[in-house]
């Protein structure tokens, strides 16, 4: 790994293409959006923030804004480029989710079925019932209730990560066991914790169809969409343009540098590379209610029931970090938002107009990708970094500072 001193002396590289006037009443941003947006994110990566960044914002049809900030990979001191490739890691989960959403319009899985159909390890799950955190004790008792693939969706399926889940960290580490195969956390649907459930969703996808998730999701989405760098596995003849990792370590970045092969497990909660260009290709799909430039994906019914809350008075809460240089607190929006099939889900922007409508729907990457979709302001938004933890306080600044900017200048 290489140590670097400081990002102070980095000089920008941009690509913009912005402030397009409205076009048939789309959403636009005025003419100084760009100069604004650009000063930004280029004032972030002279400061050391962040090594580079990628920005990408659209409306239903055109992209209406578009940059790239800063170095791809430090020690080459190679530019960042529009179309470099990101590991997104659980912005896979949105796409993961429309793939169960297709299979729910063929008729070959409900919302409402047993995971347990499909995956006997889920059959008569026990919940934990007491747990002594001084020795990660605990006794169980048989669930009142089956998971449910809507559980799965929603992360309401008594299942949660170690490293951002105290009681389910010290399980793992006690038992040596993996999160599925320890018991519910809590009873299915009664509580919200971020987890590997959409993991689950993949496998049970796999076990549907009969083929690997890879091969689904390359041939009923990235294909039809025109995803053409989306992939768990880097080809040889992309890997170049993939951006190095790094993490902030005693306040200074630290550089992890490439490897050969670029290549993930394949799984539903993550692993995905995948460019800004690309992704936002994918939730312009959202905005066109299930399809893109003709090419159908979803019904407009099924983009409504991914979009809008599914856990009724469940709210999404404050996920504390076990791992502090993985992973900040997170989300924002906790104690209040609440979640669908696959996103989370604003309830309110009073503390600034400027960010997005209730009703906007997002998720992120463990690296510092974010999105974002703004049904009522019809724009989506692509911000790709590649820096641990995640919630890392200069990303997140730098994200909203963004955000806000593009909210003030939209037309």
């Amino acid at each position: 790994m290489k140590r670097f001193p400081s990002l102070l002396m980095l000089v920008a590289v941009i690509f913009t293409a912005t402030g397009a006037a409205a076009q048939n009443g789309r959403p636009a941003l005025g003419q100084n959006a760009a100069a604004e947006i650009d000063a930004i994110i280029q004032r972030a990566v002279q400061q050391g923030t962040v090594p580079g960044v990628v920005a990408v914002v659209a409306n239903k049809d055109h992209i209406i804004y578009q940059g790239a900030f800063g170095l791809m990979d430090v020690g080459k001191q190679k530019p960042m480029t529009k179309d470099a490739i990101f590991r997104i890691a659980s912005m896979t989960k949105p796409i993961t989710s429309v793939a169960a959403m297709m299979l729910v319009e063929q008729g070959k899985l409900s919302l409402d079925d047993p995971v347990s159909r499909y995956l006997p390890s889920f059959k008569d799950r026990e919940v934990i019932a007491a747990f002594n955190a001084a020795d990660a004790s605990y006794t169980a008792k048989k669930a009142n209730k089956d998971v449910l693939i809507r559980h799965l969706l929603t992360n309401t399926s008594g299942l949660a990560y170690g490293f951002s889940n105290d009681m389910s960290n010290r399980l793992q580490q006690k038992t040596g066991k993996t999160a599925e195969e320890l018991p519910l956390l809590y009873e299915p649907g009664t509580r919200w914790t971020y987890s590997g459930s959409t993991k689950v969703v993949g496998q049970v996808i796999e076990k549907i169809t009969g083929a690997g998730l890879d091969r689904f999701l390359a041939e009923r989405i990235f294909k039809p969409i025109e995803l053409q760098d989306t992939s768990y596995v880097v080809p040889t003849g992309k890997v170049a343009r993939v951006v190095t990792t790094h993490r902030r370590e005693n306040g200074k970045l630290v550089e992890t540098l490439n490897p050969e092969t670029i290549q993930s497990p394949v799984a539903g909660d993550g692993g995905l590379n995948s460019t800004a260009a690309d992704y936002i290709k994918f939730l312009q799909m959202f905005l066109n209610e299930g399809t893109w430039r003709g090419t159908t994906l979803l019904r407009k019914t099924s983009i409504q029931a991914m979009t809008r809350n599914q856990i009724g008075d469940v709210l999404v809460q404050t996920q504390t970090t076990t791992d502090p240089a993985r992973s900040q607190d997170f989300p924002i929006g906790a104690g209040r938002d609440k979640f669908g099939f696959g996103f989370q889900i604003t309830t309110s922007n009073k503390e600034n107009p400027n960010l997005r409508s209730p009703g906007s729907y997002t998720w992120a990457g463990i690296y510092n990708t974010h999105f974002w979709v703004d049904p009522k302001r019809q724009i989506a938004a692509v911000i790709m970094m590649q820096v641990l933890p995640f919630y890392d306080d200069g990303c997140m600044k730098l994200y909203q500072d963004v955000e806000a900017a593009i909210g003030k200048n939209l037309k």
